[in-house]
């Protein structure tokens, strides 16, 4: 499973078959888990949603920006998104990566760039969150977030169970609105927990640490288990509905998604959309290998298997490869 992992995680970043998946655009299966590549194709999605009494978390895609006209396109994407959900009234907010708008080009330029967008979002009450990213951008990422907290309140982040930090992390930050997950990145072994059981209890601690001690906590798992836990936990310690909400990605366990927003709990689904969906999806495989028998089986309307799966990730390879070599 590891290999498969590594596999997944190993073409997440290969920037050309990141190039070739732009010129594919949404055919290979993705097309399942990203809603859409325009502003009106995710607008159309999250009004589904939110008609289904569930709220998103917009992550215009796209990271790891190494020139400043690419992050200057993005910060501009992203203003328009927040215009859409003020003219739309939609019940979203969004999610947005620090590298996409300059971390590895310029400190500064990086910061007056979110600052745009938080300022813009503030003025429309709207939250912006700032996902996390791999060790090397973790801490700047976090000092960005402390200057802008300065000004602004509609802001939080998200903590990494597998780091050793994350517990250290979230003592710090237990003011802020934080998103909890396991983490999606291939991190060093003397950065992070690498054993899924270690993951698992150190994910279940931060969660029971911040709904009793902290502002608001978006739970992201799509482990019924985990979720399980947490109803038993908030009933036991009486915490209220309005105090945490739970996450999942779009595309995903789709029929519990429904299930805990009609049971009255505050449900969010993360969406993605845009041109730059490549990394995005290949660490959704690299998660969970078995992610790709979804969406097998919603591409192609039929039940599949592990082999079927991975043949079908040789195919993408293979397809991805080839059109890269063209271009």
């Amino acid at each position: 499973m590891n290999a498969t992992k590594d596999f997944f995680m190993m073409l997440s970043q290969n920037k050309a078959l990141n190039g070739a998946a732009k010129r594919w655009g949404l055919k290979l299966g993705a097309q399942s888990v990203v809603a859409g590549t325009t502003i009106e194709e995710m607008v159309e999605s999250i009004r589904k949603l939110n008609a289904e009494g569930i709220s998103a978390t917009i992550d215009n895609l796209g990271e790891f920006v190494f020139e400043k006209e690419e992050a200057l396109q993005a910060k501009q994407q992203i203003l328009e998104v927040i215009d859409a959900i003020h003219q739309h009234q939609l019940d979203a907010h969004i999610s947005l990566k620090p590298t996409q708008l300059g971390l590895d080009i310029d400190y500064k330029f990086c910061l007056e760039n979110l600052r745009d967008i938080v300022a813009k979002a503030h003025d429309y009450t709207i939250f912006v969150n700032f996902d996390m990213e791999d060790h090397s951008h973790l801490q700047p990422s976090f000092d960005i977030l402390e200057e802008l907290h300065q000004d602004y309140d509609n802001i939080g982040t998200v903590i990494q169970a597998y780091f050793f930090r994350a517990e250290e992390d979230l003592e710090k930050y237990k003011n802020y609105r934080l998103r909890i997950v396991k983490g999606a990145y291939k991190e060093p072994a003397e950065l992070a927990y690498q054993e899924k059981a270690e993951i698992d209890a150190n994910y279940i601690q931060l969660i029971e640490y911040h709904l009793l001690h902290g502002k608001f906590t978006s739970i992201a798992t799509h482990d019924h288990h985990v979720i399980n836990h947490v109803l038993q936990f908030v009933n036991e310690h009486n915490i209220p509905n309005s105090q945490f909400e739970f996450q999942m990605l779009y595309g995903f366990r789709k029929e519990l998604q429904l299930e805990l927003a009609k049971k009255g709990y505050n449900f969010c689904t993360y969406v993605p959309f845009g041109n730059d969906w490549y990394g995005y999806f290949m660490r959704r495989l690299a998660e969970r290998p078995q992610n790709l028998n979804l969406v097998v089986r919603q591409t192609f309307n039929k039940k599949t298997n592990t082999m079927i799966g991975m043949g079908m990730g040789m195919f993408l390879l293979g397809r991805l490869s080839k059109g890269s070599a063209k271009g």
